[in-house]
């Protein structure tokens, strides 16, 4: 079991963003054709959405499959969502790790080691958010380029593929020690 993901003060700070700002969490929707685009690589039929906001994830692949997989959402602001997720084979984690509390960021990266049964999809924006939290602080805690996030993530992580996107990366990853199908 990993330590903390988040601290108590720190998830209703989150819970009061996603309640006050109804497009919070727009990310999602953006990635999702390349979501889709994964799930057919990979041929998933089940997926951990970690750090899914408000389920936009799940909501837009609906729409765009024709036979979207099983969407397992996980959100600690969300207490219908924060029961710790069990692994899946794919995991996707967009528009999380900047919103990090720094002093968890390594538990939060061996949870995803922990969940990520065989692929995972992160992404990972580079710069300052639009948004603020409700105690004044900008809501990427960790504003950081691809040099600082991929030793980190290499520790936990095999990389398939690297992207460079508008204000940031997106990464495809696999579990160390598994072999590419």
């Amino acid at each position: 079991m990993t330590g903390p993901v988040i601290t108590e003060e720190y998830r209703k700070l989150q819970q009061k963003l996603h309640e006050d700002n109804p497009d919070y969490g727009m990310a999602s929707v953006a990635m999702a054709p390349l979501v889709v685009e994964m799930i057919g690589r990979l041929d998933a039929t089940h997926l951990l959405d970690y750090g899914a906001g408000k389920g936009r994830l799940g909501q837009e692949l609906l729409k765009l499959m024709k036979i979207p997989p099983i969407v397992t959402p996980y959100e600690p602001s969300r207490p219908e969502w924060a029961t710790p997720p069990a692994p899946h084979d794919f995991v996707t984690c967009i528009d999380v790790l900047e919103h990090i509390e720094p002093e968890l960021l390594d538990n939060v990266l061996d949870d995803l080691a922990r969940v990520t049964r065989r692929f995972g999809l992160f992404t990972v924006h580079t710069g300052q958010a639009r948004r603020v939290l409700p105690d004044g602080r900008n809501a990427h805690l960790i504003q950081e380029g691809p040099a600082w996030w991929l030793p980190r993530l290499l520790a936990r992580f095999e990389l398939i593929q690297f992207t460079r996107i508008p204000h940031g990366f997106w990464v495809l990853v696999e579990r160390q020690g598994e072999q590419a199908s």
